[in-house]
């Protein structure tokens, strides 16, 4: 695989649905454990929020790869360890993209393992990761404009 230019209609439609879905984690009854475990639906609406963002961010870190880099990542932690190697994310950001990576796999295939409590934990804790890595990844697009197709 050979780099070309990142298509800035991709990272823009990306980062859209990792804060979309940021947004509706915010209108999630959060104020406290009782009020989330107060309706059932609560913890689906969380669960699907947080996988969709994760899977967003994680994505546009594939793009950034397969299209800035010509590397073929295809598992998740893998995209946070080579986007660290490329120097896209610093050694911490990239640490808590894997971590973030490692979540995401937990979410989707030990699914039964996580209990409401540890998902409001998330939910309350985390969303500020996911909005460093973003953050992180846009700055690094906006340091390297050369690397970006705006084409439609």
């Amino acid at each position: 695989m050979s780099p070309s230019r990142i298509r800035e209609k991709v990272v823009a439609g990306r980062a859209a649905v990792v804060r979309e879905m940021l947004t509706e984690i915010e209108t999630l009854p959060l104020a406290t454990l009782e009020s989330f475990l107060a309706d059932r639906r609560m913890v689906a609406a969380g669960e699907s929020y947080v996988r969709r963002a994760l899977e967003a961010l994680l994505d546009l870190g594939r793009h950034l790869l397969a299209k800035g880099f010509g590397v073929p990542a295809v598992e998740y932690k893998e995209i946070a360890r080579a986007l660290g190697e490329c120097g896209v994310l610093d050694a911490p950001c990239a640490e808590l993209l894997t971590r973030i990576a490692g979540y995401r796999n937990r979410l989707v295939h030990f699914y039964d393992e996580i209990s409401a409590e540890e998902l409001y934990g998330i939910l309350t804790g985390h969303r500020a990761d996911v909005e460093a890595v973003l953050a992180a990844l846009e700055e690094w697009l906006a340091k390297n404009p050369e690397r970006v197709d705006t084409s439609l």
